[in-house]
């Protein structure tokens, strides 16, 4: 089977992709320290990725107080943009788009992660449970640490927000990116002001469905005004499940999330953002997202669907053809094979993923997998 469904054209925004396969947003922090700078590494790792018809960028935090795990990339300095021209300029070489993922981890980070040692910043004082960060403890050097506690942000310092990730989606611009995709899954920033487990806000930012949906809509909205509509995507992770997985995965769990991430899309119809990107859970015997939800987003939403996590070429094409997605992330198959949309379409065998390379550290099992060789017949 070649998967026909796969390697259709598709328009995006004013993008012209030759395939529906996305290299989605995968942390594998390499960036150069200090500073947290992309650098020539991670431009060829782009480069080799570029057999993707959409390459979508690691998280990449927004300002300093947005990083949560050690080494990863920022887009908030001039050293930080000057880095993504490397990586943009090798992907544009290749012919393909390549979208930066806009990051704020919130409460989810550490005060050695934080300006000065301060404490993180989130909605409300409510500590992440059930969730893990990655700290330096020596140059080179990490371990898995409990968040900090952190602080409720002020009124102010919210709509400063709004307008700091409208200054990184002009970063990104300056950078050389074809658009942003804004991270508001996996128990992050955005997602604990949509949350009412972590937001328990009494002003305008907090309460109510629509409320919490504030900082989504503002956030959006400013960076549709720098981008343009068709140059913007968004990120959720529905989650219908209150299992222990679910908590480690996202660090909180809806209550009603068909009426929470339906809302959610409705505002997203409403700015006429290119896409919506849906996360969905990985892990051995995770639960699907019901047919119910995926037939409702497509019925709200206009612009492109995609889905990430878990999924098979057969699975992809199925949904695709199905029209419940128009593209599909494929993260740990792009991580080990850079030539991943060939290797299907010819059934050529995978590379094995090497789980111990994945943060952190040098070429070794991050620029150095290589291409499928055909054997030759001589003859």
């Amino acid at each position: 089977m070649n998967y026909p469904a796969l390697f259709s054209p598709l328009l995006l925004g004013p993008y012209r992709l030759d395939n529906r396969l996305v290299l989605p947003p995968l942390t594998r922090s390499r960036s150069t320290q200090p500073g947290n700078i992309a650098n020539p590494l991670m431009a060829e790792y782009y480069r080799q990725r570029s057999s993707a018809g959409l390459l979508i960028t690691e998280g990449t935090q927004i300002e300093p107080r947005g990083q949560g795990y050690a080494w990863t990339p920022g887009i908030h300095t001039q050293a930080q943009i000057d880095g993504w021209k490397l990586v943009t300029a090798a992907v544009h070489a290749e012919g393909k788009p390549i979208f930066a993922q806009l990051w704020h981890v919130g409460r989810v980070s550490h005060t050695s992660l934080q300006p000065n040692g301060a404490a993180p910043v989130a909605p409300s004082a409510i500590a992440a449970a059930n969730v893990s960060v990655f700290i330096e403890t020596a140059p080179g050097a990490g371990a898995l640490a409990e968040p900090s506690m952190p602080r409720e942000l002020s009124t102010v310092e919210v709509k400063e927000l709004v307008q700091l990730y409208a200054q990184a989606a002009r970063n990104a611009l300056e950078a050389g990116f074809d658009g942003v995709e804004l991270h508001c899954a996996n128990g992050y920033l955005v997602n604990q002001f949509i949350s009412a487990h972590s937001n328990q806000r009494s002003d305008e930012y907090g309460g109510s469905l629509s409320n919490r949906l504030r900082f989504l809509a503002e956030i959006t909205q400013a960076v549709v005004e720098v981008m343009g509509a068709d140059k913007v995507g968004v990120r959720f992770a529905p989650l219908f499940s209150s299992t222990d997985e679910a908590r480690v995965y996202l660090g909180l769990v809806e209550e009603d999330p068909q009426q929470t991430y339906l809302a959610a899309v409705a505002l997203m119809e409403n700015l006429g953002i290119a896409y919506i990107s849906l996360a969905e859970a990985d892990w051995e015997n995770a639960p699907e997202l019901p047919l119910r939800f995926r037939q409702a987003v497509r019925a709200s939403f206009s612009g492109a669907l995609i889905y990430a996590g878990k999924y098979t070429p057969e699975r992809a094409q199925q949904a695709i053809e199905a029209g419940l997605a128009d593209l599909v992330g494929f993260g740990r198959g792009f991580i080990a094979n850079p030539d991943l949309p060939e290797r299907i379409q010819q059934q050529w065998p995978l590379n094995p993923l090497d789980p111990n390379t994945m943060y952190g550290g040098t070429a070794q099992g991050y620029s150095d997998y290589p291409r499928y060789k055909p054997a030759t017949v001589n003859g």
